[in-house]
């Protein structure tokens, strides 16, 4: 598995997870500083965790603009209403099954001594889950990570996608050199409700290894951050899985960061109603305006 990003003085674009909200307001925000003259995806390195994979993936086969369209004029689903607080990530429980899938996490997470023993209580329970499922669920999730895609190559500038080995505990990152189809690692960075298999090895959401893993931009000069959640976590905080911490492990390390968080006024996109697909449109409008506000404040920072 690839290291550190290890770009030095090279820029660096951070996509967090946030479920299907999240991953239409990152393309919302990315459309709007492209729009307002700032082009982020030409960035030396890309980290995309669960939804933000996602997002990562389809920014490198098609442009900003484009994407926004996509979300934009989509067909609206039915409404499925708020199912309670999510998990990192889009491969996972629905509506009603949300709340009790929450709990049933947040308890994983209580009982752990630290990260490295929550990541393997994580990932046994969706090992579990996997072994109970109709074995058709990796097949169907995969074709739906694949329908999400404008192009099966990964890019050639580098592009980072986390997970974690739901076997072992240990995090995992995925590049084009790791002999993975971006597919199957987009796949398992955003698999919250089972763990999704390459080759042999299970993996669970990204998200577990770091909320946003902004620390694999270690080394670049200047990293933005685009954080859904808005750099909140569900863990101890002395555990550091939080953004706070990762923003000041780079800062310490000669790192110029950045952070975009959804503003108050589109909140209640997210959290509860972050797998609600009714709401992308809104959640990419909020972003996309966002975007346009602060390319300016930005500009310099980027350069």
């Amino acid at each position: 598995m690839p290291g550190p990003a290890s770009v030095p003085g090279g820029r660096a674009v951070v996509l967090g997870g946030g479920g299907s909200t999240g991953n239409a307001w990152l393309i919302g925000v990315i459309a709007g500083l492209h729009e307002a003259g700032l082009d982020v995806t030409g960035a030396d390195v890309t980290i995309g965790t669960s939804a933000g994979s996602t997002a990562a993936a389809q920014l490198a086969g098609t442009t900003p603009a484009e994407l926004l369209e996509a979300v934009l004029t989509a067909a609206p689903p039915p409404r499925t209403g708020p199912a309670g607080p999510v998990a990192p990530g889009v491969g996972r429980p629905a509506n009603g099954l949300a709340a009790d899938y929450m709990a049933q996490t947040q308890a994983l997470i209580d009982a752990a001594v630290d990260a490295a023993d929550m990541r393997r209580r994580m990932g046994a329970a969706a090992l579990g889950r996997a072994a109970s499922s109709d074995g058709a669920a990796q097949a169907r999730w995969r074709a739906t990570v694949a329908a999400r895609l404008p192009g099966l190559q990964w890019p050639q500038r580098r592009l980072l996608i986390t997970a974690v080995n739901a076997q072992t505990g240990e995090p995992a990152v995925f590049d084009r050199d790791s002999g993975v189809d971006i597919v199957d690692a987009v796949a398992a960075s955003c698999s919250s409700g089972f763990a999704y298999t390459i080759g042999g090895q299970a993996y669970i959401d990204g998200g577990y290894r770091r909320n946003e893993n902004a620390d694999l931009a270690a080394g670049c000069g200047r990293v933005l951050v685009l954080s859904p959640f808005g750099g909140r976590t569900r863990h101890p905080a002395e555990w550091g899985m939080q953004l706070a911490a990762q923003v000041e492990e780079l800062r310490s390390a000669g790192s110029r960061v950045e952070t975009i968080f959804p503003d108050s006024g589109s909140e209640h996109i997210f959290g509860a109603n972050a797998m609600d697909l009714s709401l992308r449109p809104a959640a990419a409008r909020a972003g996309y305006g966002q975007g346009k506000a602060l390319a300016g404040r930005l500009a310099e920072f980027w350069g």
